[in-house]
């Protein structure tokens, strides 16, 4: 039998029409902030996700910074976090000197749990950051609910949800700010980049003041706050609007792959996916599923390696957040995280992957499943 040639779980996508627009950036010498097409690029994107300002950056870790940065979260503050998403969200709260309070997340959506969420709420809380896991709309008329009547910020952690929708409406645009994130493996990328949206445009001042090392747009070299250099780079942009102009297409492309996955893997015994709240749309960053299966052998560890002895990448779930010594808690209802966690695993996910390198990885599922390895 022949190995099929290795499957990545991800794989950037450049295209002509980046390279066209990046060498016009090396023609004309504008490579660094200052080129237009930093501008443009943001005014495009604000476009499209119907925000009414957005801010460009240099990844989506800076993105949560910079936000909690101009809501002025500090020392004595708590951010409620999810427990289970990528170490950036709660990184960027330790960097403002504030405290992160996990909070337990939905085994069925991977979302924040909202009632939890509310237990946690205090005197002490300035914002929260839900995450739209795996491309998972969080409920997000609810958690305004919660959050609107106390006065606290809502920070969207959308690094993984661009495109994505509830009622209609862009993820990144309910709470005070949108976050987003352009690395490598999103469906926009720029290598490394992010975005800021919001509808505030005294906080939108704000967030470009603190991006540029918090001088005066006014007065050059005249510093009204301390800042950071957070500024996106001409390249970087003209890659994110090409790639802008395919993102609609991206998103229907990543979409057919998850159907494609789902009906490929809906029969077999042991696989779950997520489940979507009412109303909501998710986009498909990385396909994902979690293994429940009594038979012990069954478990994602041994899938993982088996799609690796078959030439097939895949990924585990993030670690729980409240077991990693930066942000340990031993608080009782988390640990239902390690499960959700434990049981989950990606699959490859991206565009120029074919339909038929879709259906080998599924029939290796299926056959590890369903036989004794």
């Amino acid at each position: 039998m022949i190995k099929m040639p290795f499957i990545p779980v991800s794989q950037p996508f450049i295209g002509e029409r980046a390279k066209e627009l990046v060498n016009e950036c090396l023609d004309t010498g504008w490579i660094s902030s200052q080129g237009t097409y930093v501008g443009l690029f943001e005014r495009e994107f604000a476009k499209y996700v119907g925000a009414s300002f957005a801010i460009s950056v240099t990844s989506g870790t800076a993105a949560l910074h910079l936000a909690l940065m101009a809501l002025e979260v500090g020392p004595g503050d708590e951010v409620i976090v999810p427990d289970l998403t990528f170490a950036a969200t709660a990184n960027a709260v330790l960097l403002c000197g504030a405290r992160p309070v996990l909070c337990a997340v939905e085994s069925a959506t991977w979302t924040m749990d909202l009632r939890d969420c509310e237990s946690l709420i205090s005197p002490k809380t300035k914002a929260i950051i839900p995450v739209h896991l795996y491309g998972n709309p969080v409920d997000m008329n609810a958690l305004l609910k919660l959050a609107e009547s106390r006065e606290i910020a809502i920070i969207e952690d959308c690094a993984e949800s661009l495109g994505a929708t509830l009622n209609e409406e862009h993820m990144g645009t309910f709470g005070t700010v949108g976050c987003y994130s352009f690395f490598a493996n999103k469906l926009l990328s720029t290598g490394e980049g992010g975005m800021l949206t919001t509808n505030d445009a005294q906080l939108a001042d704000r967030i470009r003041v603190l991006r540029d090392h918090g001088m005066s747009p006014e007065k050059r070299y005249w510093h009204e706050f301390a800042g950071l250099n957070y500024r996106m780079t001409n390249i970087q942009a003209a890659i994110g609007v090409a790639q802008l102009e395919l993102l609609d297409e991206f998103t229907s492309l990543r979409t057919h792959q998850e159907l494609l996955y789902k009906d490929l893997l809906s029969g077999v015994e042991g696989i779950i996916f997520k489940k979507e709240v009412d109303g909501a749309k998710p986009v498909n960053w990385l396909m994902s599923l979690r293994l429940v299966s009594t038979d012990e052998s069954k478990n994602i560890k041994t899938l993982h390696q088996w799609l690796r002895e078959n030439n097939v990448d895949s990924r585990p779930f993030f670690f729980p957040l409240h077991e990693q010594p930066p942000y340990f808690d031993n608080r009782e209802a988390l640990k239902s995280t390690n499960i959700l966690s434990q049981s989950g695993l990606s699959l490859p996910t991206f565009i120029g992957l074919k339909d038929e390198q879709i259906e080998q990885i599924c029939q290796l599922i299926t056959r590890f499943m369903t036989t004794n390895i």
